[in-house]
């Protein structure tokens, strides 16, 4: 097994998101088939669900004889994996049955490039069985930019734990009430990249801010970052990663977070 990434975008990417899967969980369940990367899991209080689908076609070199599986600290990969620098590739192979080898060799023959880096990292034993998540279609639909959401949501934070978020045919009202007042956040329709939502249809649902501002939401991952909202199911949050080298399989990274019940 070899996966290698040369862009220099492709490896800021998997970097970022590496540090996005830090918060909700400290181990890694990684299924690395034959046709692309995979991930699937769950914070400890089982919040929040995970999933990243890349697309072999996405890195540069990825060649896999059979389907694996394997375990690993996120943290300690998130380190390894940091220390690339812009002139070198990023490989992942498997070194021996307990342990991957992580590589970043000189793409140039440049002779003012970088030393070339060698890590093993550990594989661990970890118990997840994977999730079965059936297509949905959601009530409302937004797409909206990264910056512009991850900022208000950082201000709303100041106000509470708690966000009611709140859908109608003309916006999308997020409001955060604490001991210190009261913060209201109205975006109309007309400011997002894009919005849908079922006719006459209005979908209020309440969500642990700390969960999404520190497992769901980042703007060093994607400019547009898409909402899907159902008042019977998790909302979903989702990272379109870019199309793979073929132009036709898309790669993604998902999150699932569960609502709050309203004791109003």
């Amino acid at each position: 097994m070899e996966i290698k990434i040369c862009d220099k975008k492709k490896k800021e990417l998997f970097i970022g998101i590496f540090q996005a899967l830090k918060a909700p969980s400290s181990m890694c369940n990684v299924q690395i088939l034959q046709d692309r990367f995979h991930i699937q899991g769950m914070d400890k209080s089982h919040i929040c669900l995970f999933e990243l689908n890349l697309h072999s076609t996405w890195f540069d070199k990825y060649t896999v004889d059979a389907p694996q599986n394997i375990c690993f600290h996120i943290s300690s990969f998130c380190a390894m994996i940091s220390a690339k620098s812009e002139d070198q590739s990023l490989a992942i192979k498997f070194k021996d049955q307990d342990n991957l080898m992580i590589e970043f060799e000189n793409i140039s023959t440049n002779k003012n490039g970088d030393y070339h880096k060698y890590y093993v990292l550990p594989l661990m034993d970890y118990d997840y069985e994977e999730m079965q998540i059936p297509e949905t279609e959601y009530d409302a639909e937004f797409t909206i930019q990264s910056k512009q959401i991850t900022e208000m949501l950082s201000q709303l934070a100041n106000f509470g734990d708690n966000i009611c978020i709140t859908c109608t045919d003309t916006h999308v009202d997020f409001k955060a009430t604490g001991p210190t007042g009261e913060m209201r956040a109205n975006t109309s329709v007309d400011n997002m990249v894009s919005y849908a939502i079922v006719e006459d249809e209005e979908i209020k649902l309440i969500y642990s801010l700390p969960y999404i501002n520190k497992m769901c939401v980042t703007n060093k991952l994607t400019e547009h970052i898409e909402f899907s909202l159902s008042n019977d199911r998790p909302m979903k949050i989702g990272y379109q990663l870019g199309l793979g080298s073929d132009s036709t399989h898309t790669n993604s990274l998902i999150f699932y977070i569960a609502p709050k019940i309203d004791d109003e």
